[in-house]
């Protein structure tokens, strides 16, 4: 059978060092192909549960530095409980000056943002603050104070979009570290919907009974691919480019994870435990969610899929 490389080819008795897409080499009996595990779907694994179990609560930061803040403890219980993930398990960080859920997050760690949502009374908030990795401090206010908006972004260049405040919003909002000013509307308003990357180079994905993903480039919304399966109350993380989002409902609670290229989204492995209203952090290939519906401690952690660098054949294969 004819094949065709664009690496390089070792016939030598051992493995390279540190194999390429193209490459060929003998090792073992075996030839071996090295090939993209790109296409290869992540999958989660159980990671340390929240201390305090919630839903409609926001993330931020890494897998191996996550941040999560806010949300409902249960019985209409507002919360301001922030705490933070050092990649095995969760500890105490400094409270949130306003109890809120339904609300975005974005940032790191160490200087993470919050903005809007609702608070203890169940009104609509304007408020943001600023953590530094130790306390919350208070930021600019929203222009739009509303809830079931989404985030992305960092402090110093921050991202909302989209939530609800009377109606299905699509209003976008900039923050520089100090205030808001306006962006780009989303084409679709819709609220509950997730959000991932930077202010230049933003995505949104899903919504109330919504399929639709949009990104930004610092000044307007375009279309892109529409997600598998429409949902609303997911999570979202990753960029415009590598994005991920999981979990949320379509009417019954939802394990489904997806993963975005940029154009399009395909199958990720699904979550061990089905739920809406949590939140997600990190990256396409090293994500994080916790929290979620009935009143979750959850925490999952999402890593690509098994495999190696190289696909495996015999030499019988008629190679």
């Amino acid at each position: 059978m004819a094949l065709y490389v664009g690496g390089t080819v070792n016939f030598g008795d051992n493995e390279e060092a540190s194999p390429a897409e193209g490459d060929i080499w003998y090792d073992s009996g075996k030839f071996c192909f090295g090939t993209s595990l790109n296409f290869m779907p992540g999958v989660w694994s159980s990671g340390g549960n929240l201390g305090t179990a919630r839903y409609a609560l926001s993330g931020a930061g890494t897998q191996s530095a996550g941040l999560c803040m806010g949300g409902d403890v249960g019985g209409d219980v507002v919360t301001n409980i922030t705490e933070e993930y050092n990649g095995t398990s969760w500890s105490a960080g400094g409270n949130l000056t306003t109890a809120r859920m339904q609300f975005a997050g974005a940032g790191t760690q160490s200087s993470g943002l919050c903005m809007g949502g609702m608070d203890s009374n169940w009104s609509d908030t304007n408020n943001t603050e600023e953590y530094n990795g130790t306390s919350w401090s208070a930021g600019g206010n929203l222009a739009t104070a509303r809830n079931l908006l989404a985030g992305a972004g960092t402090q110093s260049a921050g991202l909302c979009m989209g939530g609800t405040a009377g109606g299905w919003s699509n209003v976008t909002e900039e923050y520089d570290g100090t205030s808001w000013s306006a962006g780009g509307n989303l084409a679709t308003a819709r609220g509950a919907l997730a959000g991932a990357g930077t202010q230049s180079a933003g995505l949104s994905m899903g919504g109330w009974n919504s399929n639709v993903t949009e990104e930004y480039d610092g000044t307007s919304w375009s279309g892109g691919g529409n997600l598998g399966t429409a949902r609303r109350h997911l999570a979202g993380c990753g960029t415009q480019s590598a994005g991920l989002c999981m979990g949320g409902t379509t009417g019954s609670t939802s394990n489904v994870t997806e993963e975005y290229d940029g154009t399009s989204w395909s199958s990720g492995g699904n979550l061990a435990t089905s739920r809406y209203g949590l939140d997600g952090a990190g990256t396409q290939t090293a994500g994080l969610c916790m929290g979620g519906s009935g009143v979750s401690a959850v925490t999952e952690e999402y890593n690509p899929g098994p495999g190696s660098h190289d696909e495996l054949f015999t030499a019988s294969s008629g190679v």
